[in-house]
């Protein structure tokens, strides 16, 4: 048992949990039954069908609903003297600044995307208030999401129980008449052919579907937004079904495989769209004419080669959607086989690692702080790897003024391209403001007057050497974003071309290193982990930061325990600064894999 001077600390913590998803259900369970009373819950999703496998507080009754609502009142159920306050909305909304951050002892995230993890790093650090972070990469990431969506729901829609609902059963106004809208999309017309069955269900799912999600445009503002795929996009000749592929579906094994009539042969080898659209249709077809008595009753089972088929190619469709990488039949098979035991029991570790290092922070102890990786195949027989925090990178400009220098044409490069590219992709920033001296060349929010906004609109279009204060090499940009208090410069380097392979976005931006795709998976090593506050990512990565900014300081920086010699001179403003092309910066040493090396100096915490 704890001192009761540690339990007491553990009980008067108010605690903010951002995301009530796979680690945030494991969470929000582990911090009620740990002896937290006060606990605050941001999260913006309802509750999908596809969650319910893994995210043990959501029922079927609930689809719909508000997770963060939903999972108070589920843990309510077995803690009811505790006080859960639920938030069902955007954590980057205005409402959620620096003061609202203030008032917690300690915040604790379990989101699942890189642009809401350095938005709340930032606060957190603007704040001075602690934040204990963790993720999940390789398999058990966003490919994920997909196996289980193509096996859950589709596979289990079209071939399993007729009666179920799920989130595919929308119908398409556009399909059918006003008179059918209450008629299942997925049953097939009694005088419909196969071909214009398979193509219609395939334009529903992996068109219709996504354009329907795009319309709620509040869940894609700050996310990047998945394509609606078609048939006619894919496959505009519509040949393919008519070269009698049934007659050579099965192997020589006798199991019936759409695999041999495509011409595919090896299952470690990845399909492209195409051929993933050519495989999902030739399985449909051959589910329904070679194993109709089966349909209605079966499972997903990985030893079934054409049930392995007709998910792999669905769950890669819906990556190519997503824009996440697409896999072969060989990984697809050993994630549907393992998929629910190895998320729900990777989630449940993580969160109990989230909650030990949250009770350190509240107790001060700070000789004992971890980063932890929980790994996928155990080194030195040990799952858990805990290592001591790095000391903060010194090139990180959350913690200095260390300028980034940008390679770009400035005479064909417009301002919309660093914006998009630059402020929002890369930098991460959500409100942005960009000046060149004392001159306002662009500026995003609610509260700009139409016809400022309308100035900003045109500016976006002018290429940066053609802007009223034009931008050119040797030119410092000033970018903040006030409602994450933060501000950086960047130093503008004209360069004329680009390799279009290597530097696809015609500009590189140096002093900041970007991380490794978010959507990437491999089937090498897989890690999960939980970090103790700082400038952490859960992969071990520095979060793109910046130096803090006071909102009532815009023109006189304000010492901070980040950087206490952080000063902005306003005759810089005035006059707008111009620096050798030759300077070059040194850039970020960022860590790739859980790393075995000396111990590092302890990071010290402002508790």
């Amino acid at each position: 048992m704890a001192p009761d001077s540690d339990m007491e600390a553990v009980k008067g913590a108010k605690v903010l949990m951002v995301g009530a998803g796979g680690i945030g259900c494991e969470l929000l369970k582990t911090l009620a039954l740990s002896g937290f009373e006060d606990i605050h819950i941001i999260d913006m999703d309802t509750i999908e069908v596809s969650n319910l496998n893994r995210q043990f507080l959501f029922r079927q009754c609930h689809v719909g609903q508000s997770k963060a609502k939903v999972a108070r009142d589920a843990v309510l159920k077995f803690r009811p003297h505790i006080n859960i306050k639920p938030y069902h909305a955007n954590v980057k909304n205005p409402e959620f600044n620096i003061e609202f951050f203030k008032q917690f002892s300690v915040v604790v995230n379990g989101l699942d995307n890189l642009d809401a993890r350095r938005h709340v790093n930032r606060l957190c650090l603007a704040a001075e208030v602690p934040l204990i972070e963790s993720g999940t990469t390789g398999f058990l990431g966003q490919f994920v999401h997909c196996v289980v969506w193509a096996k859950d729901l589709l596979f289990a829609k079209l071939f399993g129980d007729k009666s179920q609902e799920n989130d595919l059963n929308v119908q398409s106004s556009a399909s059918v008449d006003a008179s059918k809208n209450t008629e299942d999309v997925f049953e097939r017309n009694p005088d419909e052919d196969l071909e214009n069955y398979g193509q219609r269900i395939y334009d529903h799912v992996f068109g219709y579907n996504i354009e329907l999600a795009l319309s709620n445009e509040e869940t894609w503002r700050q996310r990047e937004k998945p394509r609606p795929i078609y048939i006619n996009d894919v496959l505009p000749e519509k040949s393919f079904q008519k070269n009698g592929y049934l007659e050579n579906s099965i192997d020589v094994n006798m199991a019936i495989s759409a695999m041999p009539a495509l011409g595919l042969k090896s299952p470690q080898d990845i399909w492209s769209l195409a051929e993933n659209t050519k495989v999902f249709l030739e399985a449909l077809s051959l589910f329904i004419k070679k194993r109709v008595k089966d349909i209605g009753n079966l499972m997903f089972d990985k030893d079934d080669q054409l049930a392995v088929e007709f998910v792999t190619a669905a769950a890669n469709i819906r990556a190519s959607s997503f824009g996440i990488p697409m896999h072969s039949l060989f990984e697809t098979k050993g994630i549907a086989g393992n998929i629910v035991h190895a998320v729900a029991t990777t989630n449940a570790i993580i969160a109990g690692l989230i909650v030990i290092e949250a009770i350190k922070v509240l107790q001060g102890d700070f000789n004992n702080y971890r980063m932890t990786y929980c790994l996928e195949f155990p080194k030195r027989k040990m799952l858990l790897m805990p290592i001591e925090p790095f000391e903060a990178n010194k090139s990180c400009y959350v913690c200095s003024e260390t300028p980034l220098i940008l390679e770009i044409n400035t005479r064909t490069s417009k301002l919309r391209d660093f914006v998009e590219k630059i402020v929002r992709n890369k930098l991460g920033m959500n409100l942005p403001l960009i000046m060149h001296g004392a001159n306002l060349i662009f500026e995003d929010g609610d509260d700009i007057e139409e016809d400022v906004a309308s100035n900003y609109a045109r500016n976006l279009d002018k290429v940066l050497a053609e802007l009223p204060s034009p931008v050119t090499s040797g030119t410092v940009l000033t970018v903040e974003d006030l409602q994450q208090e933060l501000t950086c410069n960047i130093i503008i380097k004209h360069r004329e071309e680009f390799d279009e392979e290597k530097e696809p976005d015609g500009m590189v931006l140096s002093g900041w290193t970007e991380r490794a795709n978010d959507n990437q998976s491999s089937n090498g090593e897989s890690t999960s982990s939980v970090l103790t506050n700082g400038p952490y990512v859960a992969s071990g990565k520095p979060l793109v930061s910046g130096t803090k900014r006071k909102l009532s300081e815009m023109e006189e920086a304000s010492d901070n325990s980040c950087n206490p010699s952080s000063k902005s001179n306003s005759a810089d403003r005035e006059n707008p600064q111009q620096v050798d092309d030759n300077d070059v910066l040194d850039d970020l040493v960022i860590l790739e894999v859980p790393p075995e090396v000396p111990k590092k100096k302890k990071v010290q915490l402002s508790v």
